[in-house]
């Protein structure tokens, strides 16, 4: 009787090495192309606003964020009606500025109109105020990071004293923060 023997123990070893090796580069190969073009390019942005309280009183002057007081064109005693204004205060939690999209209060939508403190009275229209005697001039609504600011809105509807009016800001990004404003209050 012949004994066969198979591969040597030494030569089967290297064989599995080798088949590996190029499985292996087969793989890294194909791979190489899916992990370039998957990679992000620039630096990812997350924006983070948070509403820190409003005034939406109806008096002749409204606090901003800083608690100085401001003028607005409101008629003390009349509720607040088209023309008067509300303030909200937000502040920019970010990395990197934040710049403003559309603005909801109550189911209107707002337009920007920069570098003013005075209003027309024909309603929703705002203004961003970085303090009570300064609003932002720059032509894109823009809070920068760590900023915090007041959103001046003049009212295009009236809004009954006591009711929850919805404020929703949408960022050029598309982020969406909603919050709450109870007319005829103040909070923060």
């Amino acid at each position: 009787m012949t004994s066969r023997r198979a591969v040597a123990p030494i030569i089967a070893t290297l064989l599995l090495v080798a088949i590996a090796v190029v499985g292996g580069s087969i793989i890294f190969v194909f791979s190489q192309g899916f992990f370039s073009a998957a990679q992000v390019s620039g630096s990812p942005s997350i924006e983070s606003l948070k509403f820190t309280g409003y005034d939406a009183t109806d008096g002749a002057t409204l606090l901003v964020h800083d608690g100085s007081a401001y003028a607005a064109g409101n008629l003390a005693g009349n509720g607040l009606v088209t023309g008067e204004e509300v303030a909200i205060y937000v502040q920019n939690n970010g990395v990197g500025k934040a710049t403003l999209g559309e603005i909801r209060f109550a189911g209107s939508v707002y337009a920007y109109i920069p570098g003013t403190t005075a209003f027309t009275g024909t309603g929703n229209v705002y203004h961003i105020m970085s303090d009570a005697a300064t609003s932002l001039s720059t032509t894109a609504p823009e809070i920068q990071p760590g900023q915090q600011a007041t959103v001046v809105l003049e009212l295009g509807e009236n809004v009954k004293t006591g009711r929850d009016a919805q404020f929703k800001l949408s960022t050029a990004n598309g982020a969406v923060f909603v919050g709450t404003v109870i007319a005829g209050q103040q909070s923060g």
